[in-house]
């Protein structure tokens, strides 16, 4: 045996990876608890959701005496507290039911984490003790199981769907359908159903006859104020840092850049912790306004890599096609992007999709913001429509010329934008 197989040789892979891991495990500069700044964290304490939390417990509050509760939507955008209200009354309302001796079952799914109806039953069944293999039944026999086991149970059961657009978009109403006809000849006990949907449109997708199955109530949810987002950081950044370790300023910032974004605290929380783990890999001894200014660049950058990542390849084709027109001078039309994604296609080996399908994928990319589609009137020739890249080219590039088809079209260095 050797001595490099005893010893790490210095400077090795093995002695840099040990001391970053040591480095890791001394006492941190920043942090007390990193985990209060993260999306599942539910604090004692939600500032400025009183009326919701409120709400949502008078909704609830009946399973106290063991009748059903009332079903209910909760609506709002992203990061507006849905989920963190939602949990803290699920566990407020589980303790008192335990105190007062009327135990319940208490269910929570996110729908789009679950993906399908299969793994959204197994879930629930899950949750009262019921077992569902991973795979390998039908959905029916699956919902069969979870009805015995609520009815065997003779308690109430809370079901709580996040994200549940993502299920019904994806999968239809079914899960919906099937869950509220459990209460169906149920004297007591039976399901309430929560619901968590950031598309307040999301009742157009539901049948009539769910509709009427579910006659729900709805609290709706308002994006945070940059002051109110203020307030939540700073509760929650009092238990995450170190005393003194973070700047006023660094938290205000935070605050108004997720206030410009509609009001959305988790990118005010992604921000602070970021920014927070960027002054600890540098030693620094505080959090500035310049360690938040390169967390909002990493976390964007995360953001686009993981859109372009997922798009289906064809979209990922007319991106390519609007990022090599970029730059010319004449205006970038629909027709021109076509003509482009048409030789694109012809380079890589595909057959191209229609102009009208090839329109409504720029449509698309725009609604994620990938690209800019502007309308502009022509006068009396018409209007027309001007397409550009809504993220920079760099993003692009770098995405792109690690796939390895698409990175025969980014072999050069781009122009600045």
């Amino acid at each position: 045996m050797s001595l490099h197989e005893v010893l790490p040789i210095p400077g090795s892979k093995e002695t840099i990876v040990d001391e970053i891991f040591e480095r890791f495990l001394g006492a941190s500069r920043i942090f007390r608890n990193r985990d209060v700044l993260r999306h599942d964290y539910v604090p004692d304490h939600l500032p400025h959701r009183e009326e919701q939390i409120s709400r949502l417990a008078v909704i609830l509050s009946p399973v106290l005496k063991g009748s059903r509760g009332s079903n209910a939507f909760i609506y709002g955008k992203t990061g507006t507290g849905k989920t963190a209200v939602s949990r803290f009354v699920l566990k407020k309302l589980v303790q008192k039911c335990d105190e007062v001796g009327r135990p319940i079952h208490a269910c929570y799914v996110n729908c789009r984490i679950a993906g399908t109806a299969y793994r959204v039953l197994a879930s629930l069944c899950e949750s009262i003790g019921v077992y569902v293999p991973f795979t390998g039944l039908a959905t029916g026999e699956v919902f069969h199981r979870f009805r015995r086991g609520v009815l065997a149970s003779k308690r109430p059961v809370i079901v709580v769907l996040d994200e549940i657009d993502a299920l019904v978009k994806a999968h239809g109403d079914d899960v919906l359908y099937e869950l509220t006809r459990i209460n169906e000849g149920v004297a007591g006990g039976g399901v309430a159903i929560v619901g968590i949907s950031n598309d307040l449109r999301f009742k157009e997708y539901l049948d009539p006859k769910v509709l009427s199955s579910l006659s729900e109530e709805e609290v709706v949810f308002r994006p945070y104020t940059a002051n109110e987002l203020y307030d939540i950081l700073t509760e929650r950044a009092s238990a995450a840092f170190l005393d003194g370790v973070v700047s006023d300023a660094a938290i205000r910032l935070c605050a108004a850049l997720a206030a410009s974004e509609h009001g959305d605290a988790r990118r005010a929380l992604d921000l602070l912790r970021v920014a927070g783990e960027i002054a600890e890999r540098e030693e620094a001894n505080r959090v500035t306004e310049d360690h938040v200014r390169r967390a909002q660049e990493k976390i964007e950058y995360e953001r686009v890599v993981e859109v372009l990542k997922t798009l289906p390849f064809h979209a990922k084709l007319v991106v390519c096609s609007v990022y090599l027109l970029e730059g010319l001078e004449k205006p970038t039309a629909t027709g021109n992007v076509y003509e482009v994604y048409k030789r694109v296609c012809s380079e890589v080996g595909v057959d191209p999709l229609t102009q009208r399908r090839i329109s409504g994928i720029i449509n698309e990319l725009d609604a994620v913001g990938v690209l800019n589609a502007r309308v502009i009137s022509m006068g009396r020739y018409g209007r027309t429509k001007h397409i550009g890249l809504g993220i920079p080219k760099l993003y692009i590039r770098r995405v792109f010329l690690e796939d390895e088809v698409l990175s025969r079209f980014f072999g050069e260095e781009p122009s600045p934008g």
